[in-house]
């Protein structure tokens, strides 16, 4: 299975939907969003291990190459709910 598919099949398996206005994958009920950025520039293990990661605080939690600014993760948290 090549790199890219590997990838896409982990976060189907994860229950992420992708978003194609925002370039995101998000999962409403973990509350995580990877941007394609992140899912591009990171092996399938690292995403693995970041789709399995417990997250211990409230709110939606980002896996981006940089972190996104306030008024954008407000704008995001909006939209997604």
């Amino acid at each position: 299975m090549k790199t890219r598919d590997m990838k896409q099949h982990l976060l189907d398996i994860a229950g992420f939907s992708y978003n194609f206005d925002r370039e995101i994958y998000v999962n409403r009920e973990t509350r995580k969003v990877f941007s394609v950025e992140f899912v591009e520039d990171h092996d399938a293990k690292t995403l693995e291990e970041c789709i399995r990661e417990e997250i211990r605080e409230n709110g939606w939690h980002f896996y981006f190459n940089h972190v996104p600014s306030d008024p954008v993760r407000r704008d995001l948290e909006a939209v997604l709910g």
